[in-house]
């Protein structure tokens, strides 16, 4: 029986469900992925739009529809995160993906148009729990899916706040939990398959089923897909287009963590090193301190002062000139103790045979150190925990003991499947494009990880990529947004002009906003391109700056 008749015969949910049962034991090989939503199409089209409702009945492979309904135009307020389990844990360093926010009164829930909200609870594995959201807007659909990433250890879905505005833009969009509630790794103890649902399989996962639904809500599949993610979510776009490259058209990866154990490694490191004695702890007014005395020696080399450095890598300012004066102390020099700390954090972490494994703060971002330098009682569960329960399993691992070479090596081994490979030949042979942007000030990821990525992808696949692959370093600009530089841009319209116009980006027109005042506007110019002062004029408006190769 053909996908046609089975829907005029059985009905839509019976044809759609027995279109997926008839192709799901082939649905593991590259190839037959996506044969479901190719294969039953016809089935879909021969029906007319399915009520939100009523997809409450389709049945998809190894998920569960714990809610399909219609939500009417105007105020809405999606599930706050749950609460993090109990977890031997120091607090998270300040600006870190995955940090508590601040809490104040709730702002007020934003407007929506009306949409169809399902909720689903994926479960790949015996040990999966994978709660995810699809969101579908009811009237005006660009014929386009969305997904979004999280931050830090996830643990919720995180990117509602992109939903809404993909929503209201008119795509349908999907974020999910990776399998697990809470901020910290402890849900990592004794459980490897929810390791994995974090380091890929979840994200996979919440694709397919999302592509299915929206396929069964609309009588077709998505014309494009989009992966917009920040810090695990530039890592999650990242691998999205290694593992599974037909899954998306285009990925925005900002500020990844796509080393995963070895930005981890880097923050043991330093964790362990500040926490010697009390002596080299570093108090903000001396953090604050230190960054005056860099922009003084640094700031003008780029051709104007403006608090920003273009490319931090290029000063060469030696903290040492804070050093204090014999018996003195005070909050504008440095201790000899804490100058060991302060070289520590700009230092790159190696192995002793001298190779790289994670390089180490730039120049500029010193007032974001508060949280890396703070006197805590041990290094946050951010990162200490990725040892702890990912690669030891182990809750009572001592990371006094912690050992750059032997503990990173271990870490690779045993989750270093979590990382994502600087090789994407297949997303570019499917057409795909990367958008990447990472923030020179940002002290939760060294940008010059994201650096690192971009050359060694055109090291593996060849020197000239700019087709379908661009970095913007973003001067002054913290962890995925924020800080005294221009980080405002609207990266979703300009991979949709790259990928669906071929307007790739030669510039991108960023801002720096105040309240609700736009009070600096700055180009972003593709790597290793860098904006240069044109020598006249504001230095905060872009026009008096070009994108020139240095």
């Amino acid at each position: 029986m053909s996908a046609e008749d089975a829907a005029r015969s059985f009905g839509f949910e019976k044809a759609l469900a027995r279109c997926f049962a008839d192709l799901s034991n082939l649905r593991e090989t590259t190839v037959i992925r996506s044969l479901p939503f190719l294969l039953c199409g016809g089935a879909l089209a021969a029906v007319a739009q399915t009520p939100c409702e009523k997809l409450s009945s389709v049945k998809l492979e190894n998920a569960i529809i714990t809610a399909a309904e219609s939500v009417a135009a105007g105020p809405y307020r999606a599930a706050a995160p749950p609460a993090a389990p109990a977890a031997p844990a120091a607090p998270a360093p300040a600006g870190r993906a995955g940090a508590p926010a601040g809490r104040g009164a709730a702002p007020a829930p934003p407007v929506l148009p009306a949409f169809c909200r399902v909720a689903l609870t994926l479960t790949p594995s015996s040990d999966s729990h994978i709660e995810m959201e699809l969101w579908m807007p009811a009237e005006n659909w660009n014929n386009k899916y969305q997904a979004v990433g999280n931050g830090g250890w996830a643990g919720s879905i995180q990117g509602f706040a992109n939903m809404q505005t993909a929503l209201r833009e008119g795509y349908a969009t999907s974020g999910n939990d990776t399998g697990h509630k809470g901020a910290d790794p402890v849900f990592g103890l004794n459980h490897p398959e929810k390791l994995v649902d974090f380091a890929y399989r979840a994200n996979h996962e919440m694709v397919l089923k999302s592509k299915a639904l929206i396929a069964a809500f609309y009588g077709k599949g998505p014309r494009l897909s989009y992966w917009n993610g920040c810090s695990t979510g530039g890592r999650q776009g990242l691998m999205e287009a290694y593992k599974y490259p037909e899954d998306f058209d285009g990925v925005i990866a900002g500020a990844p963590a796509n080393y995963q154990t070895h930005l981890h490694a880097w923050d043991m490191m330093v964790g362990v090193g500040v926490r010697k004695d009390d002596q080299h702890f570093v108090s903000t007014p001396k953090l604050n301190a230190l960054n005056k005395a860099v922009l003084a020696a640094c700031d003008a080399m780029d051709g104007v002062k403006d608090g920003l450095l273009n490319d931090p890598r290029k000063c060469k300012f030696d903290p040492a000139a804070l050093l204090c004066k014999t018996g003195a102390n005070s909050d504008d020099c440095l201790t000899p103790a804490e100058l060991e700390s302060v070289k520590l954090v700009y230092s790159s972490a190696k192995k002793k045979s001298g190779e790289l494994i994670f390089p180490g703060k730039e120049p500029g971002s010193e007032t974001g150190w508060a949280g890396i330098v703070a006197n805590t009682p041990a290094p946050a569960m951010l990162s200490m925990g990725s040892f702890m329960y990912a690669t030891y399993n182990d809750a009572n691992w001592d990371w006094r003991k912690f050992d750059l070479d032997r503990d990173v090596a271990a870490a690779d081994e045993k989750f270093g499947y979590v990382n994502a490979p600087p090789d994407l030949t297949g997303f570019k042979n499917h057409g795909g494009k990367l958008l990447l942007y990472h923030g020179w000030n940002d002290t939760a990821i060294s940008p010059e990880n994201t650096v690192n990525y971009y050359e060694s992808l055109l090291k593996k696949m060849g020197s000239k990529q700019d087709s379908w692959v661009r970095l913007f370093m973003e001067p002054g600009m913290q962890h995925c947004q924020g800080g005294p530089g221009p980080d405002q841009f609207n990266k979703v319209a300009i991979l949709e002009r790259w990928r669906e116009s071929n307007a790739a980006p030669d510039m991108i027109l960023a801002s720096h906003v105040t309240g609700n005042n736009v009070d600096m506007t700055r180009p972003l110019c593709p790597y290793p391109q860098v904006a240069v002062y044109k020598g006249t004029g504001s230095a905060n408006d872009a026009a008096n700056f070009s994108c020139k190769t240095p």
